[in-house]
C-alpha cells in the first residue's frame, strides 16, 4: 500500500481527534479539527449521528488512528505487530515502546523536528546521525544509550530551529535525555506504556489482528 500523499488535517478529522500531524498548526486556531469537528466528506456531518458503531468499527478505527500518528502504512504496521507478538510481555505495550522507538519518531520527540512528517524528511535527506553515522531509514529501531544527532552544517536549518523553538515550551520525556546545545539526545531507557503520551487503546488494535 502507497504511503497517504493527501490532506494530513482529513485524517485528523476522520478520526474524530488531532492526531498532531502539522507540527504548531496544530495547537493553533487554524486547526481544522477546531474549525470543522466532522468528518470530512459529503455526509460528514452526519456521520456522528449514527447510534450504533461494532465492535469491530472501533477496532478498525483505533488501528488506523495509531498508524497515522505513526505515518506508517497498513503493510509497515503489520509486519511490526507480527513481530512484537512474539516477543514476552503485553502486546500492545509492546508494540507502542517499538513505534515509539523508530529513529523518526525519536527525532520528533527530542524536539529536533515540530512532526513526524517533518523527522522522516529530516532522516532520509541525511540530515541525522546516530553514533556518528549517518542514518536514512526513518524506520529504524533506536536502542537505549544510543546517540541521535542533528549533522553539523544542518543546524542552522529553519525547520530545525523553529522545532527546537517550540520544544522549549515542552518538558522531555522521563525515557529521553536531550542536550540542545549540541543538537543531540538519547534514549535512557526503553519507553514504557505509562510514560508514553498518546491517548491511544492499543488493545483494541490487537483484537483486530488477532481474529
Amino acid at each position: 500500500m502507497a504511503r497517504y500523499t493527501g490532506p494530513s488535517c482529513r485524517q485528523c478529522r476522520r478520526e474524530g481527534t488531532k492526531l498532531f500531524l502539522k507540527g504548531t498548526k496544530c495547537f493553533t486556531e487554524k486547526c481544522p479539527v477546531e474549525r470543522r469537528p466532522y468528518a470530512p466528506g459529503q455526509h460528514g456531518q452526519s456521520t456522528g449521528r449514527r447510534k450504533k458503531v461494532s465492535e469491530y468499527a472501533k477496532q478498525l478505527r483505533e488501528k488506523q488512528k495509531i498508524k497515522r500518528i505513526y505515518g506508517m502504512n497498513e503493510k509497515q504496521f503489520r509486519n511490526m505487530f507480527e513481530k512484537v507478538a512474539k516477543q514476552p510481555g503485553i502486546t500492545g505495550h509492546n508494540l507502542l515502546a517499538n513505534l515509539e522507538s523508530r529513529l523518526d519518531n525519536m527525532v520528533y520527540r527530542l524536539g529536533f523536528a515540530a512532526s513526524r512528517k517533518a523527522a522522516r524528511q529530516l532522516v532520509r535527506h541525511q540530515h541525522v546521525e546516530i553514533n556518528g553515522k549517518r542514518v536514512d531509514i526513518p524506520s529504524y529501531t533506536v536502542q537505549p544509550g544510543e546517540e541521535i544527532r542533528v549533522r553539523q552544517k544542518s543546524r542552522e536549518m529553519a525547520v530545525v530551529m523553529e522545532a527546537m523553538e517550540q520544544a522549549k515550551r515542552n518538558p522531555a520525556m522521563s525515557w529521553l535525555a536531550v542536550d540542545a546545545e549540541s543538537f543531540s539526545g538519547r534514549m535512557l531507557e526503553r519507553p514504557q506504556r505509562a510514560s508514553i503520551p498518546l491517548a491511544a487503546q492499543e488493545q483494541l488494535v490487537v483484537e483486530l489482528y488477532s481474529k
